[in-house]
This record gives structure tokens, sequence and C-alpha cells, in this order.
């Protein structure tokens, strides 16, 4: 017969060890497993608030943004492109203390359109470079968010350029592409168009499309042939993912710097096919809810814009495309009661403000039919 003290004390050794190599294996898995448990809990505790269902084989909201940042530069100098009024010495004084306000507010933005949950898709534009959104990303409130990014590498003189965020548990990340413009104007620089595919909830491919057409800046009527030109080569490359899938599903937008009704608009949504014209989802203004998201001499325009495809226009929230005002995005009345984008900088004077434009904003509502099967691509942050 075995001692009993010696017994027990071998199974006590024996749990210890289990014990000990539970913990083990448990602290090696924390964090890949970290992200994935704050997915499904996302999922689970989304409220049915008007927006999307929760996660229970219905329908799943996926809200889409797009925001012209206004100059969101490092404070490191590029000497391949003309930074130099976005360094500390420049002419903007742009210091780091100005920089980590700059990535604040822009995370409070994206944080505030998300509501009970950030955005699904942020489009964005006037961003420097992968520095940027990596501190965008990692440096703000948004790190809990499970956000990772594409940019374009374009060639515009100042070097702002165009990127995608996307929060990896509702978009899986097949691909990217930055597409560069073959401008009439052989000389002409400017951003590159930026495509990124991938799967959405319910397995089907969204193609997307974020762009920051050439400026008005030298005259509306001298530099349109240029955003002609970009609203043609974009219209294009709508038109050969139609040609491999005739119900492709696609999302455009961006800061076009022309109005819905102007001829570039037109040329991006028109095709020659009836079936493959885009949706423009801010092209009414009698359906805006504000007067529009940049204004330019007391005029507000409507440059900032979304377009789909009718397929992708199946699970659009009715109602949901809309201008985000917020009283923080705005400057105090003035004495005629109007009201302005409160800005970074006006002219070289700071103004500690968000950006000379306002977000705009859709939602569209997925099947969840296949959601247990949806297993996001872990990627680092950039993809």
């Amino acid at each position: 017969m075995k001692h009993p003290v010696l017994f027990n004390k071998t199974i006590c050794a024996l749990s210890l060890f289990i014990v000990l190599c539970g913990c083990t294996s448990t602290s090696q898995n924390h964090t890949q497993n970290r992200h994935n448990n704050a997915a499904v809990n996302r999922a689970k505790s989304s409220p049915s608030d008007g927006f999307g269902e929760q996660a229970d084989g219905r329908r799943q909201a996926f809200r889409v943004m797009f925001y012209n940042v206004e100059n969101l530069f490092d404070t490191s100098d590029d000497p391949h492109v003309n930074d130099n009024d976005f360094l500390p010495e420049g002419r903007m004084r742009w210091t780091n203390t100005r920089y980590y306000s700059h990535l604040r507010k822009t995370a409070q933005v994206i944080s505030a359109i998300g509501e009970w949950d950030t955005p699904a898709l942020c489009g964005l534009c006037e961003v420097e470079n992968d520095t940027v959104l990596t501190h965008l990303i990692y440096r703000t409130p948004l790190r809990e968010q499970y956000y990772s990014y594409c940019i374009t590498t374009g060639n515009d003189a100042r070097g702002i350029n165009v990127a995608l965020m996307y929060q990896r548990d509702k978009f899986r990340y097949l691909g990217h592409s930055s597409e560069r413009i073959p401008f009439t104007n052989s000389r002409k620089r400017s951003r590159d168009i930026l495509h990124v595919w991938g799967e959405v909830i319910n397995g089907e491919q969204l193609d997307v499309f974020v762009c920051h057409f050439p400026s008005r800046s030298g005259g509306e009527k001298v530099t349109e042939p240029d955003r002609m030109d970009a609203a043609g080569f974009l219209r294009k490359l709508c038109d050969s993912l139609y040609a491999i899938n005739p119900d492709a599903n696609i999302l455009v937008m961006g800061d076009f710097n022309d109005n819905p009704a102007d001829k570039s608009i037109q040329t991006l949504i028109k095709s020659a096919n009836n079936g493959h014209n885009l949706i423009n989802l801010f092209g009414d203004p009698k359906r805006l809810n504000y007067h529009g998201t940049y204004k330019f001499q007391n005029e507000w325009s409507q440059l900032d814009q979304m377009m789909i495809s009718a397929n992708w226009n199946r699970y659009l929230k009715e109602g949901s495309p809309q201008i985000f005002v917020a009283d923080f995005l705005l400057t105090k009345k003035n004495n005629r009661g109007e009201q302005s984008p409160f800005r970074v900088f006006t002219g070289t004077i700071y103004r500690n403000g968000y950006s000379d434009h306002l977000p705009v904003v859709a939602d569209f509502l997925t099947q969840l039919a296949i959601f247990s099967h949806f297993s996001p691509i872990i990627t680092s942050q950039k993809a």
C-alpha cells in the first residue's frame, strides 16, 4: 500500500504542474485572442437602435464614412515632397503639440460618427503617410477599435494621400492598389485613386474606391479638365469590375472638388450600360440634411460624396446617408447667424479646429447568414 502522505503530495504536485502549464498556454494565446473576443463581444452587445440588428442571424449595421481631415501631416521633413510648411519651423509652425491635437480631434470625429461603435470603413483624404495613420490608430482612443489601413503612394506635390481605415472583424481585406490618374496634361501631379477589395460579413466582395480629385485652385473652369480626366479614369475602373461581374458591389467615396450636378460627377456616375450607373447618395440637394460639406466665400458646396452600384444599394439603410453635423465641428454663429466648419487653419492662423470639411456617412445592413464562418485575415496595422 502507498504511503497516504506521499501519495497526496504527488497528486498536489501533479495538479500544480497542470495549472502552471494551463496558465502558460493562456498567456501565449492571449494576444491572438484578445481582438477576436472583442469583436465577438461588439457583435453581441451592439444595440438594435435603428442602425442595425444584433449579430443573431439577422442583419448587422455596416457604417461607412468619408472625411477630408485637412492637412494631417506629421512633423518630419520628407525630402521628396514639398511639406516644408508643415514642419515645426515651417510657415504653419506645425509642432508636435499641434500634430497630436489634430490626431486626437480626428479620432474624436470618427468615434462620434460611430455612436455605439466606430464605422466599419473610414475613407480619409489629406493624410500624409503611414506614420500619420499608425499614430491615428495606435496613439488615440481608436487603438481599441481593431482598425487596419491602406494608403496610396501618389505623386501629389505636397505629399498628401488618400487612405481607407477598416475594422478587420467587419471587412476581410483581400487586396488593394494605388491607381495613378493618366492626365491629359502630362505634367499634372495629384493624388492616386485608392482601390481596396475585400469581403463583408455576408461573404460578398465589396470594391471600395477612395479619391481626392484635383482642386479648383487656379479657377473652376481652368482646372475642370483635370477633374474630368480623374472622373473618366475612375469610370473605367468601375467598368472593368462590371466586365468581370455584372453584379459587382461598388462603393466610391471622396472629395471630388465638384458638386453633384457638375460634369465630372455626371461622367463618373453614368455608364453606357444603364444598369451599371452609380447611385449618388448625396446627389439630391432636397434630401441633404445640411447646407453642404464645404464653405468657400460664404457659399456651401457638396464636394464630399458617396456613390454605390445598384447591387450594393440593396443593403442601403433608407434615409441613412447624411452629412455629419455636430456642434463641435462648427464655428460659433456670427452676427448673421451663420456657421462654418471649424478649421485647423484659416490661412496661416492656427484655429485648433477639426477640418475645413464636414464628414459624410451612410449605413448598410448586411445579412449575417455566414457570421460564424467569417474569419478576418490578421494583419499588421497596414495592409
